[in-house]
């Protein structure tokens, strides 16, 4: 159907005697419709309604459709409609996805979809660059750990129910073995978990948490932090965690309420990997016009490669924490336990830990 705007451009100029040929070339219409308006007055051409969408098709899939919008309103949880049509899809519908949103819109079952924010996106070359952030989903008691590598935009996510310093580089250790390298940088946030105070020691040197500086240098990649209050700066991984949240989580959520299961970590994580290895990283990307998973092929020859498991902080010399004004019994090990604070380690520490006891016994003695 016509606006009103264009039946009266279309009035306007054939009083000009422009030809139906140049109008439909002007307004991008077809000069069937041209000559449908032409031949009435102007009250009649406003009287044409939408065409009225057949219901054969989807009429099979309407219970699917009319579920997923009542509880996602229930749930306060928006859906696209791509996600309504990829699950009706698996059910045999063959329509396509603008006649879908066409039925929708005109039924007025529920118009959906939502503002995306201008986002500001820095390109990067392979491999130099990865971004992480966490997702929070309050009403699920659930946390996602979301990584995207900034050229080929493949992304990696795993649901927690922790964002504890331990959580975060188990996580990132599964994510270089799913991308299948390490970039040479990786961007937060202000993670509490990452940086512990800004400029601390100057001007853009920031002091880290120093379990997550010291697996940063076993893995070999740099730690770069967002400024405050900017998660523009790393729009990448921003701009995924919005498909995340309304192409999965959401969707996951209101199929999982319609039939009555209760959702783990465990299964959301196995339909995430699902969902990432079959859509998320197979699509054709708005920005590169390429599958992601298709670029993560040029970008692994820029990776570097994946260190062995990380175990911890390993200090060279065992550090004392004892008051030196304290009386030592000489015939008691039980001292040991408060005089040195060592946390789990490797075997190699222990020499060295062994000879310090050595020496302060021998002291004592």
């Amino acid at each position: 159907m016509l606006t009103k705007g264009q039946v009266m451009t279309i009035k306007k100029l054939l009083n000009k005697n422009v030809s139906k040929r140049a109008i439909a070339k002007r307004l991008c219409i077809s000069r069937d419709t041209v000559k449908r308006y032409a031949d009435l007055n102007f009250k009649e051409c406003l009287k044409f309604k939408t065409r009225n969408y057949p219901c054969e098709r989807i009429a099979p899939y309407m219970n699917t459709i009319e579920n997923m919008l009542k509880v996602s309103n229930e749930q306060n949880s928006a859906i696209p409609v791509s996600a309504i049509y990829d699950e009706i899809k698996n059910m045999g519908y063959k329509g396509t996805l603008r006649w879908l949103q066409k039925f929708i819109k005109t039924r007025k079952i529920k118009e959906l979809g939502f503002n995306q924010a201008m986002i500001v996106r820095f390109e990067t070359n392979p491999g130099v660059q990865m971004q992480i952030d966490w997702i929070e989903f309050k009403k699920d008691g659930l946390s996602a750990f979301v990584a995207t590598l900034g050229y080929s935009r493949t992304s990696y996510v795993e649901y927690v129910d922790n964002e504890s310093i331990q959580t975060l580089i188990r996580c990132h250790m599964n994510a270089f073995n799913y991308f299948g390298g390490i970039c040479r940088e990786c961007l937060y946030d202000n993670m509490k978990t990452i940086i512990l105070k800004r400029h601390f020691y100057g001007y853009a040197k920031h002091k880290y948490n120093p379990l997550f500086e010291d697996f940063a240098k076993h893995c070999g990649f740099k730690i770069s932090v967002c400024r405050p209050y900017r998660p523009e700066t790393k729009g990448k991984v921003e701009r995924f965690n919005r498909y995340l949240r309304y192409s999965f989580h959401n969707p996951m959520i209101v199929k999982f309420k319609i039939k009555n299961y209760h959702l783990t970590i465990d299964i959301a994580n196995v339909e995430v990997l699902k969902w990432l290895d079959e859509k998320a990283n197979k699509r054709i990307h708005s920005t590169t016009k390429k599958q992601p998973f298709e670029l993560l092929e040029e970008e692994r020859k820029f990776l570097l490669p994946i260190q062995k498991n990380y175990q911890g902080i390993h200090p060279d010399i065992v550090v004392k924490s004892y008051n030196e004004n304290r009386t030592i019994p000489s015939n008691s090990l039980d001292f040991l336990n408060d005089i040195y604070k060592i946390p789990q380690r490797d075997m190699r520490c222990y020499d060295e830990f062994i000879l310090q006891i050595h020496e302060t016994t021998t002291k004592g003695n």
